[in-house]
């Protein structure tokens, strides 16, 4: 039908731009010295997690959606790759957004401690914490903790094994849903209480006129003010504010997208195990792609804040004189 091939263009358009858009920002960061720091180790680790997404997941994802009734006929040896690269994949693009909302955080509340050596170590840490983390998730099942494979229906799926499933959803999102939305209740705290102070240790203009008499006896040393207004609150924001307002305002549209774009897949992917509930396989691949969308929107977002990414795409592509 029309509205088949609609969404199956839509897919395809979908799985090519974040590819592309991903690859994009991989060759910006690497061709930009200043890039070669951190927080931008780990923009570029979740680019690489979103263009393996892109290039060895969402291409197979779309032949089993194309096949009637949504069956596996690439064989047992092709479903083990393609599952652990979905696995693996997906969930170190979850911990690499993790990771960027740990470290906006911190660089907000703790910017005097966090110094650049400090952010480089800790970024390091974190991005080996994540590959190490879903490596080991997504290499469960090859060990024999649950089946992927059924020759009999043909079927390819993620280890539905009760344990797998609450280990792998919980080590995969739950886990890092719950960090993510502390530090972002942490952010709005600190934000919110910064802001109170400001208001508060302000100096207003006086509202009626003042006078600073010196007590002498010569009457020629009395002094008057009239209409002082001495204030010392700036008008507008600090450099220093403004970076954090901007930082906070990312990390909140980053956690945003990624709960939207996963929270049905995984809510469905604990329930239908641990319940016996027959989901309609329509709503698993809605979902599924739901998610594999997030890492569309990935780098969209971290580089739509950030203007040095915006003058390093157009030296990409034009020459400079």
């Amino acid at each position: 039908s029309i509205f088949t091939i609609l969404i199956l263009t839509l897919l395809v358009l979908l799985t090519v731009a974040t590819f592309l858009w991903n690859l994009l920002v991989l060759a910006t960061i690497l061709r930009v010295k200043a890039f070669h720091r951190v927080p931008h180790n780990l923009v570029a680790s979740t680019a690489v997690s979103d263009v393996l997404v892109a290039a060895l997941v969402m291409p197979l994802s779309l032949v089993k959606e194309l096949s009637a009734g949504r069956r596996w006929r690439l064989g047992r040896e092709l479903c083990l790759v393609w599952v652990c690269f979905d696995v693996l994949c997906c969930t170190a693009s979850i911990w690499n957004v993790t990771a960027i909302a740990l470290d906006r955080y911190w660089s907000i509340t703790r910017h005097l401690e966090y110094t650049l050596l400090t952010r480089r170590r800790i970024s390091n840490v974190m991005i080996a914490l994540t590959w190490a983390l879903s490596t080991a998730i997504s290499l469960a099942p090859l060990f024999g903790w649950g089946e992927t494979y059924s020759p009999e229906q043909e079927r390819c799926q993620v280890s539905p094994e009760r344990s797998y499933t609450i280990v792998s959803t919980g080590g995969a999102f739950y886990l890092p849903l719950c960090v993510v939305l502390f530090v972002y209740w942490k952010i709005y705290k600190a934000a919110k209480f910064r802001m109170g102070g400001r208001r508060r240790n302000a100096v207003m203009p006086l509202p009626e006129a003042a006078q600073v008499k010196e007590a002498s006896h010569e009457p020629q040393m009395v002094f008057t003010a009239r209409h002082a207004a001495i204030a010392f609150q700036t008008d507008g924001e600090t450099w220093r504010e403004q970076k954090e307002k901007k930082a906070a305002l990312m990390v909140g549209i980053l956690i945003g997208v990624f709960v939207l774009c996963w929270i049905p897949f995984f809510v469905t992917e604990l329930i239908s195990p641990l319940c016996s509930c027959n989901i309609p396989p329509i709503w698993k691949s809605i979902f599924l792609w739901l998610g594999y969308s997030n890492s569309f929107f990935n780098p969209l977002i971290y580089t739509a804040f950030n203007k040095n990414y915006n003058n390093a795409f157009k030296n990409l592509f034009v020459k400079q004189r």
